[in-house]
């Protein structure tokens, strides 16, 4: 289609705008898909609201999308479930019982580890990851910062690389939404260049092998080794009681099969999934449809587990699966939003425009460089990487074309740069889920993770320079 000229920018730009002055995502990105339809409606505000509104509805058209949301609600039941039925409280028991962590390092060991087994969910992976860890952080005088660091490090960077879940189906449903053809297999192919996810990850294996830490994260750990304080004097703990901190229930024996079997069912349906929807071809298999296939799973394994055990009757099993559904729902709306404002800016020709006007001043090889940047930008000042992806996927895929630039370069510039800026943002949910996760001062968190944050951007930057020079 046409491109309304400068006018196509507006929406997203004054969404960031918004957000970073009003730190309301979710008000932000309708305020600029509102704009975009008044925009598109030639100037009325009304019929632009409800074209706005119509276009939150049109998402629901779309099986993938409804998919991707309901999955994004209905994973809170997963976490729901394994809280209240001591599942989550029996696998934390099961690991300090073996006495297997014994130095720092292995702690830091198995807290990478954990991260990296559980990649369903950037929260649940947090909320694990510091439950399990925080015990035998604190009986080592391990700062509390420290383990924040590494909940939030392993939480979005593995999410992101093993895309078997909630963010590889947003991710395909967002290229799919921009006529990309194999989107799932245009994911795995952008993997390699994902840069700040591979280096964040990275940076983190250094930093517990060596046990060497930098900037105010050194003072933090000087202060757990020499004086005993895993938290510093005047610290304030992040404390949660929404859904993703629910106590197990009273009375009930704690056990670690009880977040292990629907957790293994989730992660194993994922491929399965894939591969069923994809005739017999992962590559091509449906993404939305294998991750709802998936939770749906692995909730009903775990609501017949539970029942089974006597744990919950089905009033109780009715009651948390609201619950959780009800503590997610601001994600799912969030999805929603994010799949609109991208459909408002395809609309507006936004991305044809913006690249048609960069083409003039703007050399094909820096396109990896300033995508990543303006990523990071947005993503920083939203708190929201999801919210960045669907901002900038509409507008970097048409540089593909007008520009040569590399498709599977530019996909993975985007996503590193968003998760990026929303690991340094203090306003992001998953560095607020780890400081809760850790029970650190949330402040705390931010300061001593944004040296190495910077340090793996940096590394990320020059690569980026030299792949768009070659």
């Amino acid at each position: 289609m046409e491109t309304v000229g400068w006018w196509s920018i507006l929406p997203p730009v004054i969404a960031i705008i918004s957000a970073i002055w009003t730190k309301q995502v979710f008000i932000s990105l309708f305020f600029g898909i509102w704009l975009g339809w008044t925009i598109l409606s030639s100037g009325n505000p009304i019929t632009g609201l409800a074209e706005a509104l119509e276009c939150c509805i049109r998402v629901f058209e779309d099986g993938g999308n409804t998919k991707v949301i309901a999955f994004s609600a209905m994973v809170g039941v997963l976490i729901a479930y394994t809280q209240r039925s001591g599942g989550v409280d029996g696998f934390i028991q099961a690991i300090s019982s073996r006495g297997l962590v014994k130095t720092r390092k292995s702690a830091g060991l198995l807290a990478y580890l954990i991260g990296f087994v559980i990649f369903v969910e950037s929260s649940i992976t947090c909320l694990i990851t510091g439950a399990v860890s925080r015990p035998i952080f604190d009986k080592l005088k391990i700062s509390r910062e420290k383990l924040a660091y590494i909940c939030d490090s392993t939480s979005a960077p593995i999410c992101i690389l093993i895309p078997l879940n909630g963010w590889g189906a947003y991710i395909i449903g967002l290229l799919a939404a921009q006529n990309i053809e194999a989107p799932f297999t245009v994911l795995i192919k952008s993997l390699p260049f994902n840069l700040y996810a591979i280096l964040a990850l990275l940076t983190l294996l250094v930093v517990i092998l060596s046990g060497k830490d930098v900037g105010p994260m050194r003072k933090a750990e000087r202060r757990a080794q020499d004086e005993g304080k895993v938290l510093r004097d005047g610290a304030e703990p992040v404390v949660s009681t929404e859904v993703i901190a629910i106590p197990a229930k009273e009375g009930v024996q704690p056990r670690a099969m009880n977040m292990i079997i629907p957790m293994a069912v989730m992660v194993l349906m994922m491929p399965l999934g894939l591969l069923i929807t994809g005739n017999g071809n992962i590559m091509q298999g449906s993404g939305s449809t294998a991750v709802f296939w998936s939770v749906t799973a692995a909730i009903v394994v775990a609501a017949i587990l539970y029942k089974a055990q006597g744990i919950f009757n089905l009033r109780e099993l009715a009651d948390l699966f609201f619950k959780g559904i009800g503590g997610l729902m601001p994600l799912a709306l969030l999805m929603m939003l994010a799949f609109a404002i991208g459909t408002t800016c395809k609309e507006l020709g936004t991305g044809p425009f913006v690249a048609n006007s960069a083409k003039s001043f703007l050399s094909p090889s820096l396109v990896p460089v300033v995508l990543f940047l303006v990523s990071g930008f947005i993503a920083f000042s939203t708190g929201t990487s999801w919210g960045t992806f669907a901002i900038m996927i509409p507008i970097g895929i048409p540089m593909i074309d007008l520009m040569g630039a590399n498709l599977h370069v530019t996909v993975g510039a985007i996503l590193s740069g968003g998760i990026f800026g929303d690991h340094c943002s203090p306003i992001s949910d998953t560095t607020i889920i780890s400081s809760m996760a850790s029970a650190s001062d949330h402040i705390d968190h931010v300061r001593t993770q944004l040296p190495y944050a910077l340090i793996a951007a940096g590394g990320a930057l020059i690569i980026y320079l030299i792949i768009g020079l070659l």
